[in-house]
């Protein structure tokens, strides 16, 4: 089969990137053919929720849509789901599935995220030891998700942590081990590593932190989890959340630049004049922090997929915002904007133990970034700040009676 068509965008993937973008193009009212194609046999979704309300059973499938399946029924919307995308003939202007079916495009949009990195150690490979980052992911686990199952989880990070509390607050008996001395120590200062920390504790998660992982054991499924000491946890089931790994290799093979991520310019464009780059896979220049960044958000991949489809339809538009993330544990939601990355200084806004409180990055006193915690104001109000270098003074941003919006 061939599918032609002069005026026609072809998306490879179809995540929640990929789908903002079919929906860009739509009110940007493009008026040539779209053609989706995506490896997962489901509707573009939106993977947040995986490890929160999904997984606790409090959200449906169909409510993780991007948009309704009645949506891809409008003309000229052509969906190929459940379909693997094997190279991309840039010379040719094609994409070519595992079939060898082609698709001719005249702009084509990459959205192929991330995926999951594996673990490899003994026994990484037994039934009931699982990884998180589909909707058949959390599918699987929902068998386990009952009071009194015991779960192990490797990896401290955003989706291990949320996971946790999910868990913990379904009756499970959770542990969390994790290698580094502290929880989300690659993203949170220690001051907001220590608040989650006793949170979790005092939910009942125990936490294994400065642990070692040896492998896992047991017959034909899990049983026990084996720590570099020689000691031994049980389990019922794992959970592996040690980070993701950008889905470079179609990019790589069709000979686009690529490091750490596809690179993109600031409109989303790859190195071929006709390929644009959107979401996890990508690494983007930002203006407003004078660095590339590959970022894995859902903020970043929404707006690189308008930004993508804006210039598909003949603006003129530079994608340059100030990052922003996210993690839901327990009642506690953790806003976070800017990159801490190089900070040398911190300052805390208002106390941990109100529940309620921000932690400020300085960079030779330049505010950098936020963690915020049930204060969305402050995280709303940051942002400005920190597209604009701000210099203000520590005493100055500690003083909860001052709104970060006055200050200068």
């Amino acid at each position: 089969m061939i599918s032609r068509m002069a005026k026609t965008v072809v998306i490879v993937g179809a995540g929640h990137a990929a789908g903002q973008a079919v929906v860009t193009l739509r009110q940007k009212k493009y008026a040539g053919k779209i053609i989706l194609i995506g490896a997962e046999e489901y509707y573009p979704y939106q993977r947040p929720p995986l490890s929160k309300k999904f997984l606790a059973g409090e959200l449906a499938a169909d409510r993780l849509f991007v948009r309704p399946p009645s949506f891809y029924d409008q003309p000229n919307i052509e969906l190929h789901l459940g379909t693997t995308v094997t190279r991309i003939d840039l010379a040719g202007k094609a994409v070519i599935d595992a079939d060898q079916n082609s698709y001719h495009y005249e702009n084509l949009i990459i959205a192929t995220g991330a995926r999951v990195r594996k673990l490899d150690v003994p026994g990484s490979g037994m039934a009931s030891v699982y990884y998180l980052r589909d909707i058949n992911d959390v599918t699987a686990m929902h068998q386990h998700m009952h009071e009194g199952k015991r779960l192990v989880i490797i990896g401290a990070g955003y989706i291990g942590l949320e996971v946790a509390a999910v868990a913990s607050s379904k009756g499970l008996v959770v542990t969390v081990i994790e290698m580094a001395d502290r929880v989300m120590s690659r993203v949170v200062s220690a001051q907001v590593s220590t608040f989650y920390e006793s949170e979790h504790r005092e939910h009942g998660v125990n936490l294994m932190l400065a642990t070692g992982l040896a492998g896992f054991s047991g017959s034909d499924t899990v049983e026990q989890v084996d720590l570099t000491d020689g000691t031994s946890v049980a389990a019922d089931f794992v959970l592996i959340g040690i980070g993701v790994v950008p889905n470079v290799e179609l990019a790589i093979d069709a000979g686009l630049d690529v490091d750490n991520g596809i690179r993109v310019d600031e409109r989303c464009k790859t190195s071929d004049e006709f390929a644009y780059a959107i979401g996890d896979c990508t690494n983007h220049p930002n203006s407003l922090l004078g660095q590339r960044l590959r970022l894995e958000c859902v903020h970043n991949a929404l707006e690189q997929a308008k930004t993508a489809a804006r210039n598909i339809c003949g603006d003129d538009f530079k994608y340059a915002q100030v990052p922003w993330f996210w993690s839901d544990q327990y009642d506690l939601k953790l806003q976070i904007a800017g990159i801490s990355g190089g900070f040398d200084q911190t300052v805390l806004r208002g106390e941990p133990a109100s529940r309620a409180f921000s932690c400020l990055y300085l960079r030779d006193g330049q505010l950098i970034a936020i963690d915020s915690i049930n204060s969305p104001k402050d995280f709303m109000q940051s942002k400005a700040l920190i597209g604009n270098h701000a210099v203000i003074s520590p005493d100055v941003l500690a003083n909860v009676d001052l709104a970060l919006k006055d200050m200068t």
